[in-house]
């Protein structure tokens, strides 16, 4: 099994150059990143070139963070804003060659969120397209984020039927999907289809997978065993030190 370094939260201590050098050093064989922007793109490309590590995704911006939002894209009175942030990520991530973007929903409800939603996704599908990027969606839990726009895998799934773009897929995060779902394997298996990237963190407290309520050895087999072949994203919080959280990489690794 092998393995992407999710810069958001791993090495979160350091520039995101450095970051991206640790994860090599540790042995990751991808990484992926929140939102990278402070860091000039071309700054970005020189220390990927240099580890030769692939970048999995980036997100869109949240927008006014100091004032609650987490994403733009199903928000009806944020339509520009949104598209100017979709464009941010999509130039963005074709300097520095990454594979997906994430594109945020944010705190919305109803009928009229759910075109706004549609409607964007379609948007940042043809922009991404010319360049061979994914546009990813990901549900977020209620313990997390308590009314985000997408909560479900299957409210996802009925979305990108809906938007019917080549390059819109799911991204399933073990983390969210096991505390608002269950049931991961099976899920899994479901959805495998329309995933574009999947990642994990422990269940409750997001941390390190080898520990809580799931058996990620066996949601790993389950993967590999479905054909999964692109490295899985480890976007948990640790406690302490990144360096000192790396215990379970030698043992999941090995699946």
């Amino acid at each position: 099994m092998r393995f992407s370094a999710n810069l958001g939260f791993l090495w979160s201590d350091r520039p995101l150059p450095d970051a991206i050098r640790a994860a090599k050093a540790a042995g990751f064989d991808a990484v992926e990143m929140h939102w990278p922007y402070a860091t000039p793109a071309a700054d970005l490309k020189t220390v990927l070139e240099e580890t030769e590590l692939p970048v999995l995704g980036i997100n869109t911006v949240r927008g006014d963070v100091a004032g609650g939002e987490n994403g733009l894209a199903a928000l009806p009175a944020r339509e520009r804003d949104a598209r100017v942030a979709i464009d941010q990520a999509v130039d963005y991530a074709a300097a520095i060659g990454a594979r997906n973007v994430h594109v945020m929903a944010g705190f919305a409800a109803g009928a009229e969120s759910q075109r706004t939603f549609i409607a964007n996704l379609g948007y940042a599908c043809d922009r991404a397209g010319p360049h061979g990027i994914g546009i990813v969606i990901e549900p977020l839990c209620r313990h997390d984020a308590p009314g985000y726009f997408l909560e479900t895998t299957e409210r996802a799934r009925d979305i990108i039927a809906e938007v019917g773009a080549e390059n819109l897929r799911l991204m399933f995060d073990c983390y969210h999907v096991g505390r608002t779902e269950g049931d991961l394997i099976t899920r899994i298996g479901d959805l495998l289809p329309i995933i574009g990237h999947i990642q994990f963190a422990s269940v409750p407290d997001r941390g390190t997978p080898d520990h809580g309520e799931i058996d990620f050895a066996a949601v790993f087999a389950a993967i590999r065993d479905a054909g999964w072949e692109m490295p899985l994203g480890a976007e948990y919080k640790p406690r302490g030190e990144t360096d000192l959280t790396l215990g379970w990489m030698a043992r999941l690794g090995a699946i």
